[in-house]
């Protein structure tokens, strides 16, 4: 009963992944390009228990309800089934992300259960195999396997629906500062919201297709280093897609005042010369892509308008790492 514990970092969608065409494999209508955040990260510690009659799930030191444990449930399933075992696993999962609050906890959640997991069971899977593992509990948890700049190519099939990474390794300015409207539990979770926009939404088709135009461009704005290009499409897109939300059938919204006056405050810094863009994905919560060298700037500006909220300064991280033990190391 060999336990392994892997961490994977949450990721930030600069190009939105929001809907589906195939529910069960989770094939998005987009292919999504996100940064991952060495800031916010999952460690999950799993062994599996022959002795053991169920699934033993706990997050942040609290047994999961039975909702949630049912999903990993059958998550494990696609592992024992790939790894031709039938032994219940033991999980043990601490969240350095608030949970559900539009900060993608859930990708790195499932993309360190898919390496944790897979290697407890034995299987020796490549990255590529494991993003494809990670979607299936989580779709941005593939893009959580890689580090730096990532691309989640939509694809039509199981095989080809799969992240890549674009920029391992980023050592160029760049970060996000992110603005904690809430870390509450969200009312409406992304993927009922998301399928909601997809079926209802006049505005909907017209985002999907914009979208995917977008991906070449911003893989040439990351190649060039190009912060203006970045945020300029990053928010741009990110708007349309919370549009898409407010022309459901019936309309809902993440977004809540306090988050239109910071990324009001992102468009009255540009035009102060200072580059500051908003991304926003399924919750209040904004984060202002920019450089590092305009954080003081930046900081006493958001004071100004939310005196005392909650921040965190992220800056581009790793990919998944799994080691032997109970411990990351």
């Amino acid at each position: 009963m060999k336990h392994f514990t892997a961490r994977a970092h949450t990721n930030i969608a600069l190009l939105k992944y929001w809907g589906k065409v195939d529910e069960t494999l989770i094939i998005p209508t987009t292919t999504s390009i996100s940064l991952t955040l060495k800031e916010f990260y999952t460690d999950t510690t799993v062994w599996f228990d022959p002795s053991a009659a169920t699934d033993r799930i706990t997050l942040d030191g609290q047994p999961l309800s039975s909702k949630k444990a049912a999903d990993i449930t059958h998550f494990l399933d696609l592992i024992r089934q790939k790894a031709g075992i039938t032994d219940r696993a033991m999980v043990r999962s601490t969240n350095h992300v608030p949970t559900a609050a539009g900060l993608a906890s859930s990708a790195s959640a499932f993309a360190a259960l898919a390496g944790a997991a897979s290697h407890a069971a034995n299987l020796n899977l490549t990255h590529s195999e494991l993003s494809r593992l990670a979607r299936q509990g989580s779709g941005s948890a593939c893009r959580s396997i890689y580090g730096g700049f990532v691309k989640w190519t939509r694809g039509t099939t199981d095989q080809d629906s799969v992240a890549t990474p674009l920029a391992t390794y980023v050592n160029w300015p760049i970060q996000l500062i992110t603005v904690i409207i809430s870390d509450h539990p969200k009312k409406i979770y992304s993927r009922a919201g998301m399928q909601h926009a997809k079926k209802t939404s006049a505005l909907y088709a017209s985002w999907v297709d914009r979208s995917n135009k977008m991906v070449p461009i911003m893989e040439e704005a990351i190649t060039a280093q190009d912060l203006a290009q970045i945020g300029t499409i990053a928010e741009t897109n990110a708007l349309e897609m919370h549009a898409t939300n407010a022309t459901a059938r019936p309309p809902f919204n993440y977004l809540t005042d306090a988050s239109w006056a910071i990324i009001q405050l992102a468009a009255q810094l540009r035009s102060q010369g200072i580059p500051v863009y908003a991304t926003m994905d399924a919750g209040p919560n904004v984060k202002l892509i920019s450089n590092p060298a305009d954080t003081d700037t930046i900081l006493t500006a958001i004071d100004s308008v939310l005196p005392g909220v909650n921040l965190e300064i992220a800056t581009p991280g790793p990919g998944l790492q799994v080691t032997e033990g109970d411990l990351m190391t």
